[in-house]
């Protein structure tokens, strides 16, 4: 177990490079749902928009 955790001598390098896709996949799904949020309300406020100029 100790062999497969010390990568070969390599382990500050190769657990580093999965910590630092695991960090930049969470920045990208935080941002996705903070984009989404914003687009979702600008639609809202664009229906409330049309609908009270039809009237």
């Amino acid at each position: 177990m100790t062999d497969f955790f010390s990568q070969g001598g390599y382990a500050f390098f190769v657990w580093g490079a999965y910590g630092m896709v695991a960090l930049l996949l969470l920045a990208e799904i935080l941002q996705l749902r903070a984009e989404r949020r914003t687009i979702l309300s600008r639609l809202g406020r664009l229906i409330r928009m049309r609908g009270e100029g039809g009237r």
